[in-house]
Parts: C-alpha cells; sequence; structure tokens
C-alpha cells in the first residue's frame, strides 16, 4: 500500500486495494430492516413496565385505546418519514431533512442533539438494564446489584455490539434478525400463556372495561406520551438510506411491516398479562413480565429476565448501527470531525464513527444519574421531531418540483408538527429541569459551531494531526471523490 501525498491542511489517506471502492455498500435488505426497526422499537419497554398509559388513564378499556392511538401515530411518523427517506436517499435521516430546509447551522442542532443527549445515552440506559437482568437472579438476597458490576458488564455488551459493527455490516444486522426473533418468541410464549388463562375463563379484569376511566385532559396527553416513546426507534432506519437494497420500495415496506408487526404484539402483550395479572399487580410491579412468568412458568420463571436483557441487547445494536451513519454523514458535511467520516478499507464500515459512540456510551454508563439524562433524551427528541415535520411541510413550498416516490397529504405532517410541538411544551412544563438542562447544552453545541470556523491556525494544525494519526491507526479512509483526491 502507498500513501496519498498530502498538501497543506489535508489529511492522510492509505490507497486501498486497485479496484476497491471506498463507500458504504447496500446490504440491508427488506428483512434485514423489517429486523432493526422491530428490534429497536420492541425494547425492555413491553417486558419491563408497560403499565404508564394503565396508570394515568386508570382503565382497562382506555388504556387499549390509547396503545391503539398511540400506534397509529407512530405510524403516521413513519409514513412521513418514508416520504423524506426517499425523496432524500442519503443516510443521516432527520439531520438531513432539517439540513435541507432550514440550513447548516438548524442541520447541526439536530446532529449535536443526537451526539449528546439521544444516542449514548439511549445506548447506556439500555446496557444498564441488561446488567441489571442478567446479574439480578445472581443476587437474590441482596438489596440490588452491585453497581460496580452492573457498570462492567454494560460495558462490555457495549464493546462487543460496536465491535460486531466495526467488523462487517451484515454481522449487525444477522445479529438484530436473530435477536428480534428471540424476543419475538418470548413475546409469543406470553401471549400464549395468557391466552390460555383468558381461554378457562380468567376474563375478570375485561369486564367493565371503561370503569373508572380518566376523560381529563392532562390524563390523556400524559398516557399519549408515556405511549408514544415506548413506541420510539422507527426513524432510525431513515439513517442506513444509503445501505439498503432498493430503497424506494424496501424502505416503506419495511416500515409498514414493522409497524403492524409491533401495534399487534404490544396489543396481543398486553391482554396477555391481563389475563394473568391485575391492574394493580401490574402497576405495581418493577418489570410486568417477570410477575408473570413469576405466576405461570414455575422453575422456568428464570427463563425471563434473559429474553429481557436479549431483548435491550438488540435496541443498543439496532442504535449502534444506526446513529453511526448519523455522525458519519455529519463529518461528510464538516459538521462533525473530519475522521468520524471515514471508512475502514477492507470493512468497508464506519469505524471511527462508531468507536466514538463506544467512548461516549462508556462515560455515560459510569454515572449514576441516568435517569435524569433519559429525560434530557426524550426532550431532545420531541424537538426533533417537530423540526423534521415543520421542514417537510416548508419544502413542499421550497422545492414543489422535486421528485417524491411516496408523497403523503400535506396535512398529515402539519398535524404531526403539532403533535410534537405540545410534546415538547408539555416537558418544559413537566420536566422545566431536565429541559432546561438539555436546551443549555444544545446552545453550547451551537456556539462552537459558530466560533469553529474561526479557530487559529496552530489549533487546526493541532487538529490536522490528530486526524491524521487516527487514520494510521483504525486504517481508515474518506469515502472516494476523484476530485480531490491524488494519487502518488
Amino acid at each position: 500500500m502507498g500513501l496519498f501525498k498530502r498538501n497543506k491542511g489535508e489529511a492522510v489517506v492509505t490507497k486501498p486495494d486497485e479496484g476497491k471502492k471506498v463507500q458504504l455498500k447496500r446490504q440491508i435488505s427488506l428483512l434485514h430492516g423489517v429486523a432493526i426497526i422491530v428490534g429497536i422499537i420492541i425494547g425492555s419497554g413491553i417486558f419491563v413496565s408497560p403499565v404508564g398509559i394503565l396508570q394515568r388513564v386508570d382503565s382497562v378499556g382506555l388504556s387499549f385505546v390509547m396503545w391503539i392511538a398511540c400506534g397509529i401515530y407512530n405510524t403516521l411518523c413513519a409514513i412521513c418519514y418514508a416520504e423524506l427517506g426517499t425523496t432524500f436517499p442519503q443516510s443521516g435521516g432527520e439531520y438531513i431533512y432539517i439540513k435541507r430546509a432550514f440550513g447548516e447551522t438548524m442541520g447541526f442542532v439536530c446532529l449535536w442533539i443526537n451526539f449528546l443527549l439521544i444516542c449514548p445515552v439511549g445506548i447506556a440506559a439500555s446496557a444498564l438494564i441488561f446488567s441489571l437482568y442478567i446479574l439480578k437472579p445472581f443476587f437474590p438476597n441482596c438489596d440490588g446489584v452491585p453497581m460496580t458490576g452492573l457498570a462492567l458488564l454494560a460495558a462490555v455488551i457495549i464493546t462487543l455490539l460496536i465491535l460486531i459493527n466495526i467488523r462487517n455490516v451484515k454481522w449487525a444486522a444477522k445479529v438484530q434478525v436473530i435477536i428480534t426473533a428471540s424476543k419475538l418468541i418470548a413475546l409469543l410464549i406470553v401471549i400464549i400463556i395468557g391466552f390460555i388463562y383468558i381461554g378457562n375463563g380468567e376474563v375478570e379484569n375485561f369486564e367493565e372495561p371503561f370503569v373508572g376511566s380518566d376523560y381529563s385532559v392532562g390524563a390523556i396527553a400524559i398516557s399519549f406520551y408515556s405511549g408514544f416513546w415506548a413506541y420510539s426507534g422507527w426513524s432510525y432506519l431513515n439513517f442506513l438510506v444509503d445501505e439498503i437494497v432498493e430503497p424506494n420500495k424496501n424502505l416503506p415496506r419495511a416500515i409498514v411491516i414493522s409497524m403492524s408487526i409491533v401495534i399487534s404484539t404490544y396489543l396481543a402483550a398486553n391482554v396477555a398479562y391481563l389475563g394473568v395479572l391485575t391492574p394493580a399487580q401490574m402497576i405495581k410491579s418493577e418489570a410486568v413480565a417477570v410477575t408473570f412468568a413469576e405466576s405461570t412458568m414455575g422453575v422456568m420463571a428464570w427463563l425471563m429476565p434473559v429474553l429481557i436483557a436479549l431483548s435491550v441487547c438488540g435496541t443498543m445494536n439496532g442504535c449502534a448501527l444506526s446513529m453511526s451513519r448519523l455522525f458519519f454523514v455529519g463529518a461528510q458535511n464538516k459538521q462533525m470531525p473530519a475522521f468520524m467520516g471515514m471508512i475502514q478499507y477492507k470493512n468497508m464500515t464506519p469505524s471511527p464513527s462508531l468507536l466514538v459512540i463506544l467512548v461516549m456510551t462508556l462515560i455515560y454508563t459510569s454515572t449514576t444519574n441516568i435517569f435524569f439524562l433519559i429525560e434530557m433524551e426524550g426532550f431532545g427528541f420531541a424537538c426533533v421531531l417537530t423540526l423534521v415535520f415543520a421542514g417537510q411541510v416548508y419544502l413542499r413550498y421550497k422545492e414543489p418540483d422535486i421528485d417524491r416516490p411516496i408523497k403523503v397529504p400535506i396535512i398529515l405532517p402539519i398535524i404531526l408538527c403539532l403533535i410534537s410541538g405540545f410534546i415538547v411544551v408539555l416537558t418544559l412544563y413537566q420536566k422545566p429541569w431536565e429541559s432546561l438542562v438539555a436546551l443549555c447544552l444544545v446552545a453550547a453545541g451551537t456556539i462552537y459551531y459558530l466560533v469553529l470556523p474561526k479557530l487559529p491556525k496552530s489549533i487546526t494544525d493541532k487538529i490536522d494531526t490528530f486526524t491524521q494519526a487516527t487514520q494510521k491507526l483504525l486504517m481508515v479512509l474518506p469515502p472516494d471523490n476523484p476530485d480531490e483526491i491524488n494519487w502518488e
């Protein structure tokens, strides 16, 4: 291998094998796409605590209405994303759409929110939940699992998943298929057992299902908020558009198929839970699926914590797989460090971006205040959604003649923008401190973005040196661009 000649201010890159293009490959099929979305959405929520809605509306019947309403809302959001994903078929998801609509600065704000609040915090929280349910059976007589053990196991599983993603995209996608199949099997076990109980006459929880319902605006709003997050994850496939086989066909198909699976599974699982447990038992339980297993599975009850951990593992894998592409694209647009926009020339994966996610996630995993950060993550995601749907409406007027393989009625993104904006306001009202911290972090990132072009040469030279060292260490290259690269 030879080295590129380097002009002043340019990074050093290593020449790959002759005839081998340095670019992301289209390796994600329809099956992989469905597995990624289902694997991300169906995580710890349906196993651990699917009671947020039930707590707020105070009735079985209204809780099911809210589950359906939340599922439909998220499906409509996903359909709007399908229009954007096929209109702008580039990895990066909402970052690309916001940047296209509102310009570079707002695009960076979206990128920064995902980089600082959404991706690493979500993976870290999932890793800690994974550790909790793997280690819990080993500490039956203790007050809790030691925090050191939780953090160490979380670090191990995160590192393993990131290494799989670095090594091969197909491996990561296949891992997601296996995990998704496993969690659906676990839910199928719950559903079968629950429906057997119902078939044997355990139906008292469904008698007069709407008695005691709380129809107040506050109760409906908060229950909708809980359901909204239970369905989150459908947007991640849009970060992988560059790697989807026939994206115009497979992206919308994957969204519709996966959302149908998730809604049906959530409803059936909640019916099954109520066939065995009373609403009061569900609300008191820290992990509904574990309580369900202890009541029905006897000596096999140990299996449920393992399946919960496996489910959470799928969420982490899907998030790392998707979000690394967002930061990769951000670096390509010179809004993230240059080395994050490079590809490992043998494996054709964005390994620098994945390694940055690993480092940040490990930092968040070591904190004891992870749930505070998760609340900030929720606020950040609601802000991003509001910007995306506002941008989608604006693009209809800004670029009316652009080819849109899928075109939804304009009223749909308008309504979704208003609902997402309401969620932002609701979060500001409910969690003012968390929201303020999140806003301050976003503001700090924006200041950094505005100051970056004005950095003195002494600092930019050090950044260049670091980029070159990273390239040599990781054997990474920028994607092919013949106009900018001169072979030796």
